[in-house]
């Protein structure tokens, strides 16, 4: 990829275009974004699809309240929103945060004379697979797209698109908000995993190997399961069945909801297990490392990128469940490494992916739209 000019982020005016405000990793990150470029003099505007979501007040609070363009079920409409709104409100960059917006951003950048930056936020190859249209549109649409993997990048030139189309914006973590205890609290050892209740996710893995590590290491050790379903899948239920056949019910794991602030729970747990199919960075990697927490991990996506296998955590390949379980053993059973193991965690985090680096990482990504 093509080495980017630095642009001075003052004045800059800038257009994001959200697909939902809903309690993800985007939408975080995107938050982040915001608040480093308002904090850097740009001038902000933010659409979204969707309204009444969980960080639709957050964004309202911090300065940059959304605009709703999703009125209208058709795209066509949709994108008519979009460009009325440009027109009024003319930016220099118009911003996709989602992969299934990026063609709206396309159309409407061209439309207003604007330059855009379209997203892939997860490994490419599950974007790719979204409709048989859909997915290659969003991909070529967007004459520059953000991608937060460096493994996305690989998956999609491997499949014929040009490397130079897309620019690296990795991750961060507020730091602040996400910081380890002064001590964590006594009891059984917590094996906490974060994130929707889906397939690719496979928190069954997770289920299948607390079952073997609370019968193997003679350590009281509980799981906790965090995430929200969303409307098209929902394993809940389903992962209520396995945990009862596994005889994890009712105080070998806790299955709970979505939760607002994540900060809390990372200062319970004690190890934090990531057990998907595919990833592009994960959100919750970062947290819990912030959060001073080793991370265990299939090898997926950017995760080999953050988390140093045996310095910081442990990663395991997807389908080997023996490997998985040794890894949590040994932590389960060694208080000393699991707190060693997140200190460095933590101190990787603070040099490499703290919110101090986003200005420069954003002005560099709009110097690249705008050559």
């Amino acid at each position: 990829m093509p080495c980017s000019p630095v642009l001075d982020l003052e004045g800059l005016r800038l257009c994001f275009l959200a697909g939902t405000l809903g309690q993800g990793g985007a939408e975080r990150q995107l938050f982040y974004v915001l608040r480093a470029l308002q904090e850097s003099g740009a001038d902000l505007d933010v659409l979204c699809l969707t309204r009444g979501e969980a960080w639709e007040e957050p964004f309202r609070t911090a300065g940059f309240p959304a605009t709703w363009v999703g009125e209208s079920p058709f795209k066509v409409v949709r994108l008519a929103r979009v460009i009325a709104h440009l027109r009024e409100h003319p930016p220099d960059v118009v911003q996709s945060q989602h992969f299934f917006t990026n063609a709206y951003v396309a159309a409407a950048a061209r439309v207003v004379g604007a330059r855009e930056v379209g997203a892939m936020r997860s490994d490419g190859i599950s974007e790719l697979a979204n409709g048989r249209f859909q997915g290659p549109l969003n991909i070529r649409a967007p004459r520059l797209i953000a991608a937060n993997s460096n493994g996305a990048i690989r998956n999609v030139a491997g499949l014929g698109y040009p490397v130079a189309k897309f620019h690296l914006l990795p991750n961060t973590v507020d730091t602040a908000q996400f910081e380890p205890p002064a001590a964590r609290e006594p009891g059984p050892v917590r094996l906490l995993s974060v994130g929707r209740l889906v397939s690719f996710k496979r928190f069954d893995r997770l289920l299948a190997a607390l079952a073997r590590v609370r019968s193997e290491s003679g350590v009281g050790t509980t799981g906790i399961i965090v995430g929200g379903e969303r409307e098209t899948e929902d394993l809940g239920p389903e992962l209520h069945r396995q945990a009862a056949e596994l005889g994890l019910l009712p105080e070998g794991i806790e299955l709970r909801g979505a939760v607002t602030d994540m900060a809390p729970v990372y200062r319970r747990a004690d190890v934090l297990v990531l057990t998907s199919d595919y990833e592009g960075t994960p959100n919750v990697v970062l947290e819990a490392m912030a959060s001073g927490l080793p991370v265990v991990s299939t090898r997926v996506g950017d995760v080999p990128d953050i988390v140093q296998h045996g310095e910081t955590g442990y990663l395991v390949d997807p389908e080997d469940g023996d490997s998985m379980t040794a890894a949590l053993l040994s932590l389960v059973g060694n208080e000393s490494l699991r707190i060693e193991m997140g200190l460095r965690a933590r101190r990787w985090v603070d040099e490499h992916r703290s919110p101090d680096q986003l200005p420069k990482l954003l002005a560099e990504l709009y110097g690249r739209a705008l050559e």
